[in-house]
C-alpha cells in the first residue's frame, strides 16, 4: 500500500506508523519506505519510534524542505529514477509494505517528473489518501480520488489529525468523506504523534477500519 495525502503537513508519517502498528499487532512482518526524504525531518524514524517497525528506511534523502526532484535539483544530486524504487519493492520479503510518498499524489518524486500516482500505477498499488479534518479537504480529497480513480487505482481515506474537540464542520466532513469513493478507513486523534510507542501500538488499530487491519 501507498501513502499519500492531500497536501503536505496532513499526517502520512503519523498514519503510516498507525497502519503498520495495527499490521504487526495482528501478527504481520512489516516494512515501510520512504522513497525520498527532503528537509530536516527523519519520517522513517519517527515511523519506527511510534509503531516499534524497526525495518523502516529512505532511499535517499536530501537537506532542502522541497518537493523531492526540486530538492535533488537543488542539492546537486541526481533525482531518483522509479526503477529504483521498484526494485526496492521487488526486493521486499514482509508480509506487508508500506511505502510513504513526499506531499501530494501529484508532487514530482524524482527522475523524469514521475509522482506517486505513477508509482501506484507501476506497482498496481492501492492507495491510503490521508486528509486534513477542516474547511477545504472535501475538495482536495475529492480531487485526489478522481486521479486516482482516473488510473484504475483503489484508495481508502484516513484522517490525518482529527481535532480532540471537533467544531460541526469536522463532524459534517466525517460524513461526507465516509460517502466518498473508498469510504472513510481510519480516524487518527490530533496529537498522536506525541504519544508513547506503547500508548501509540496499543490505541492505533482503533484508529483504523478492518481495512487498514484494524478495529474501528
Amino acid at each position: 500500500m501507498i501513502v499519500t495525502g492531500t497536501d503536505t503537513g496532513v499526517g502520512k508519517t503519523v498514519v503510516t506508523a498507525a497502519v503498520a502498528a495495527a499490521a504487526a499487532a495482528v501478527g504481520l512482518e512489516v516494512a515501510v519506505l520512504k522513497p525520498a526524504q527532503s528537509g530536516g525531518d527523519d519520517d522513517a524514524a519517527t515511523v519506527t519510534r511510534l509503531s516499534g517497525v524497526t525495518d523502516s528506511h529512505a532511499l535517499v534523502s536530501f537537506p532542502d524542505a522541497l518537493s523531492p526532484l526540486a530538492a535533488a535539483r537543488a542539492s546537486g544530486a541526481p533525482p531518483l529514477p522509479m526503477t529504483d524504487v521498484i526494485k526496492a519493492v521487488y526486493g521486499c520479503t514482509a508480509d506487508v509494505l508500506l511505502i510513504e510518498g513526499a506531499g501530494g499524489l501529484l508532487v514530482q518524486m524524482g527522475e523524469r517528473g514521475w509522482t506517486i500516482a505513477d508509482l501506484c500505477a507501476a506497482l498496481q498499488a492501492s492507495a491510503i489518501v490521508v486528509a486534513r479534518a477542516g474547511l477545504g479537504t472535501l475538495n482536495h480529497t475529492a480531487l485526489t480520488l478522481e486521479a486516482l480513480d482516473a488510473r484504475g487505482i483503489g484508495a481508502n481515506v484516513v484522517v490525518g489529525a482529527m481535532p480532540r474537540d471537533p467544531e460541526p464542520v469536522h463532524e459534517t466532513n466525517l460524513t461526507t468523506l465516509t460517502e466518498m469513493s473508498g469510504g472513510l478507513a481510519g480516524i487518527v486523534p490530533e496529537g498522536a504523534g506525541g504519544l508513547s510507542r506503547a500508548e501509540f501500538t496499543a490505541a492505533a488499530p482503533g484508529w483504523l477500519t478492518g481495512a487498514l487491519y484494524g478495529t474501528l
